[in-house]
C-alpha cells in the first residue's frame, strides 16, 4: 500500500477501507447490520437528489454497485425514479414493507425514521 509523499500525492485506499469527505480512510468491518441495499436506501433519504457517485461514496461501494442497488430497489417497490432534465430524483415508498419473513410486518419508514436527517421529515410517496 502506498502513502502520500511529494511523488505520490494521492494515496491507495485497500478494499477494507472508507474514506468520506468528512473522515480519513477508516478501517471496514467484517460485516455490518444493515446491507448495501438499506445504506444506499439511507443515503437516498438523506439526499434524494444525490449523484450516483456521491451515494457510492457514502456508501463505500463503486458507482456500479449502487447503480444495480437502485434498480433493485425500483424494481421492488421501494423508490421511484423521477427524471428532472438531465438529473434524477428518487421517491422512497415508505409504505413498503420488509422483505425478510421475519420483519416483513414493518414498513421501511421505521428504518428511515430511525436515521431521519435533521429536516427530520420522511419523503411521501409521489403524487
Amino acid at each position: 500500500m502506498s502513502r502520500t509523499n511529494s511523488t505520490n500525492p494521492a494515496p491507495e485506499i485497500p478494499a477494507n477501507e472508507i474514506a468520506t469527505p468528512d473522515t480519513a480512510p477508516t478501517r471496514r468491518p467484517p460485516w455490518t447490520f444493515l446491507t448495501n441495499h438499506s445504506h444506499v436506501l439511507l443515503a437516498v433519504h438523506a439526499n434524494p437528489r444525490a449523484l450516483v457517485d456521491d451515494v457510492a461514496a457514502t456508501v463505500g461501494i463503486t458507482p456500479r454497485a449502487t447503480l444495480h442497488i437502485l434498480k433493485d430497489l425500483e424494481e421492488a417497490g421501494y423508490l421511484e425514479r423521477i427524471r428532472e432534465g438531465r438529473r434524477t430524483r428518487y421517491v422512497i415508498q415508505p409504505r413498503q414493507h420488509f422483505r425478510h419473513p421475519a420483519t416483513a410486518h414493518q414498513e421501511i419508514g421505521s428504518l428511515l425514521a430511525i436515521f431521519a436527517p435533521a429536516n427530520g421529515h420522511l419523503h411521501k410517496e409521489a403524487p
